[in-house]
């Protein structure tokens, strides 16, 4: 399949556009007041952004529809043809780019300046950018040659417990091991206060709860596997002195629905919780001493704290992506600024963003205001607590 239009103008109609096996396709979301597609070559790792009219068309281009025939389902769909002069516009910018079958490959450095979208910007690296760079203060390695197969065989190892008969069960488990750090809050907070005091107990707990964050990242990969994604690295990253796991899912924001990226996304918070629950059972049940019984519950906490905290709706957080795929949104906190900005200063542009961008924006602004009261209140209620009791 030839990547260009034919050169004579007649045989422009007949000829049938095909897109690269690797290129994938967004589901429509909001960029501002525009609605956009988002176009990843995974070959080259560039991304750009179209609008719904030219997904329209390029989301047809199968190799089977001849210009011809796709031109007719636009001109029912928008009331209007394209000329020849547009088709070979269109063509030619995904040809150049060597998206279509038969072009080849664009290579990553050949993307150019502002190609990317910006989709990157973490939203699907869990835990990290992915890059092997290396220093002694900061840098990542990578850990395994083939990340996508290493998630490939997690997932086989472990995807049953992603069956609902597993799953619900376990979640019923998580809340109530939460409503239980809940309400004996003010108990473990005491615990947590003498944990750090101890530093026998506090390096096992550290140590912990840094397992627990590599289990967190390893979720987000399988949970990916699990909905037909691609894990593009799995490594350690270090900004001395904290070193993290990373997790990077390169096709996060091409996963089939929105629900699928969501459960991605929530994913290495669930994780985080469901690797609690034998400390839990332990701290309640099991015959201990004072000391190892109030290690356990400071475990609880702190294990409860960092769960919870990615789900803050913030970026480059866990809870950020939920909140975006909630909304429907690609670059949801630069958007949701950029209203409230011309809508505070009453500029007549603010209208033109359509009533589903406005409510968007406003609701993650709100959740965003009320995520960091309530943060505010839980520290300064912890402080009264361990400051009195």
């Amino acid at each position: 399949m030839s990547a260009a239009p034919p050169g004579a103008v007649e045989g422009l109609a007949e000829y049938r556009p095909e897109l690269r096996p690797e290129v994938l396709l967004s589901d429509a979301m909001l960029h501002g007041a525009a609605t956009v597609h988002l176009i990843k070559d995974t070959a080259s790792g560039g991304s750009f952004r179209v609008g719904p009219k030219e997904h329209f068309l390029i989301v047809r281009m199968d190799g089977r529809r001849s210009l011809a025939e796709i031109g007719e389902e636009y001109a029912r769909e928008y009331g209007r043809r394209l000329d020849a002069a547009r088709w070979q516009q269109i063509l030619r910018m995904l040809g150049t780019r060597g998206l279509l079958a038969g072009a080849p490959a664009r290579p990553a450095a050949a993307t150019g300046p502002g190609a990317r979208t910006g989709d990157g910007a973490g939203a699907g690296a869990f835990g990290g950018d992915g890059r092997p760079a290396r220093g002694v203060l900061r840098g990542s390695v990578r850990l395994v040659a083939d990340a996508d197969a290493t998630t490939d065989r997690l997932h086989r190892a472990v995807g049953f417990l992603l069956a609902p008969g597993l799953l619900v069960p376990l979640l019923a488990l998580v809340l109530a091991m939460e409503a239980v750090v809940a309400l004996r809050s003010g108990e473990l907070l005491v615990y947590t206060r003498e944990l750090f005091t101890n530093p026998v107990l506090l390096t096992g707990a550290a140590t912990l709860l840094w397992f627990s964050t590599a289990l967190h990242e390893l979720a987000h990969g399988v949970v990916a596997r699990h909905y037909g994604g691609t894990v593009a690295e799995i490594g350690l990253r270090w900004r001395l002195p904290v070193v993290i796991m990373y997790c990077t899912v390169g096709n996060y924001l091409y996963l089939g629905s929105r629900w699928q990226r969501i459960q991605t996304a929530l994913a290495g918070a669930v994780m985080n919780l469901l690797f609690l629950l034998p400390f839990c059972a332990l701290w309640l049940f099991a015959p201990l001493d004072a000391a190892t019984h109030h290690a356990l519950g400071a475990l609880l906490l702190l294990g409860s704290v960092q769960a919870l905290a990615m789900l803050v709706p913030l970026p480059p957080l866990d809870g950020y992506r939920i909140a975006s795929q909630l909304c429907g949104a690609t670059e949801l906190a630069a958007s949701t600024g950029a209203y409230l900005r011309l809508a505070a200063r009453r500029d007549p542009a603010a209208g033109d963003y359509p009533r589903h961008a406005r409510t968007a924006y406003r609701a993650y602004a709100l959740s965003a205001v009320l995520a960091l009261a309530g943060i505010l209140a839980a520290a300064v209620a912890a402080a009264h607590h361990l400051l009195t009791v």
